[in-house]
C-alpha cells in the first residue's frame, strides 16, 4: 500500500470530519481546513492516485504548457486537453462581443438543466473550434493572462526586463546544489488582476541531498478532490524531469497546503473514493535521449503498471 496515497485519503477524511463550512468565490461552498502537509517518496513509484483514475496525459500536457511559458489554451486544445477551458470560455461569454445565449452561471446551470446543458455544450464546442482555427480570436479570448507559464519563464521586473525563473533554478541546482534559494514563484502581486485565475500553487522550492532532488510546493488554495491529484502528479513529473537534467535521482515531493477544501458538491464523490482500496503506484519512464526539460514532448513519457479504479466525475467550480 502506498503511504503517499494513504496520506491523501487521510486528508480527505480529515476535511470531511473536521472541515469548517465556508463560502467561496464561486458561491459553491466548501468544507475547509487550514495548513496541511503530505509527503511522497518518489523512489516508491510515481504518485498518480489509484483510488480513482487520474489522466496522466492531461497532467503532462499541462505541465509542458507551463514549461513552455505558454498562457493560451490553444496548445492545450491541440493536445485534447480541456482542463482550462472554463476560464477562457467565461471570458468570452462575458465579453461585449459575445451575442449567443445567456451563459450566466454556466458551470452550475449546466449540471441541473438538460436544455441549458445542451446549449452550453454547443457554445463551448464553437468556442473551442474558433480558438483552434482563428488566430485573432485565440489571441483575444484564448489567453488567460499572466498565469503560471508567464511567471515561470518571463517574470516582469521593474526595469522592464524578464526573469526566466525555471531556467535559472535548473542552472542553480547544477552549480550550487546546497543553495537555499532554489525557488520559483508564480505569485506576482502586480499581475494578479490580469490573471484568469490567480495561482493556486504559488511557490516551489528544490532541495538536494545525497544525490537526490526533492521538491516542496506551497499551495495557497487546494481543491482536494479535483485539483490536488493533478498537482501531486504535475510536480512529481517536474521533479523527475529536472532531476534527469541535473543528473540526480528523485527524492521526495512535499505538498504543503494553505486552504485545503472539498467543495460541497464533491462530498459524495469523496466518500465513494474513500471506500476503495489503494493499489501500487505506477512507474514513470522518460526518454533518456533527451536532456533539457525544455525539449520534452508528450511522447517522451510512459507510465508502466498504472491500474487505477474508475474515474469519479465531479463539477468544476469556476
Amino acid at each position: 500500500m502506498s503511504k503517499g496515497e494513504q496520506a491523501y485519503l487521510d486528508l480527505c477524511q480529515h476535511i470531511l470530519s473536521n472541515g469548517v463550512k465556508k463560502d467561496d468565490r464561486t458561491n459553491t461552498g466548501t468544507y475547509s481546513v487550514f495548513g496541511h502537509q503530505m509527503r511522497f517518496n518518489l523512489q516508491e513509484g510515481f504518485p498518480l492516485l489509484t483510488t480513482k483514475k487520474v489522466p496522466f496525459r492531461l497532467v503532462a500536457s499541462e505541465l509542458l504548457w507551463f514549461i513552455k511559458g505558454d498562457t493560451n489554451i490553444r496548445y492545450l486544445l491541440e493536445n485534447n486537453n480541456n482542463i482550462w477551458n472554463e476560464w477562457a470560455f467565461k471570458k468570452w461569454v462575458e465579453s461585449e462581443a459575445y451575442t449567443g445565449p445567456d451563459m450566466t452561471d454556466f458551470g452550475n446551470r449546466s449540471l441541473v438543466d438538460p436544455d441549458f446543458n445542451e446549449s452550453y455544450q454547443k457554445e463551448l464546442q464553437l468556442f473551442k473550434e474558433r480558438i483552434l482555427t482563428d488566430d485573432a480570436f485565440a489571441k483575444a479570448y484564448g489567453d488567460l493572462g499572466f498565469v503560471y507559464g508567464k511567471q515561470w519563464r518571463s517574470w516582469k521586473t521593474s526595469n522592464h526586463e524578464t526573469i526566466d525563473q525555471l531556467k535559472d533554478v535548473v542552472e542553480a541546482i547544477q552549480k550550487t546544489p546546497d543553495s537555499r534559494r532554489l525557488i520559483v514563484s508564480a505569485w506576482n502581486p502586480e499581475d494578479i488582476p490580469s490573471m484568469a485565475l490567480p495561482p493556486c500553487h504559488t511557490l516551489f522550492q528544490f532541495y538536494v541531498q545525497n544525490g537526490k532532488l526533492s521538491c516542496q510546493l506551497y499551495q495557497r488554495s487546494a481543491d482536494v478532490f479535483l485539483g490536488v491529484p493533478f498537482n501531486i502528479a504535475s510536480y512529481a513529473l517536474l521533479t523527475h524531469l529536472i532531476a534527469h537534467e541535473c543528473n540526480l535521482d528523485v527524492g521526495e515531493f512535499v505538498h504543503t497546503l494553505g486552504d485545503a477544501h472539498i467543495y460541497s458538491n464533491h462530498t459524495e464523490q469523496v466518500m465513494t473514493q474513500l471506500k476503495r482500496d489503494i493499489r501500487e503506484f505506477p512507474q514513470l519512464k522518460i526518454n533518456k535521449e533527451k536532456y533539457s526539460i525544455f525539449d520534452f514532448e508528450l511522447s517522451d513519457f510512459e507510465l508502466i503498471g498504472y491500474q487505477p479504479h474508475p474515474t469519479i466525475k465531479a463539477p468544476i467550480a469556476v
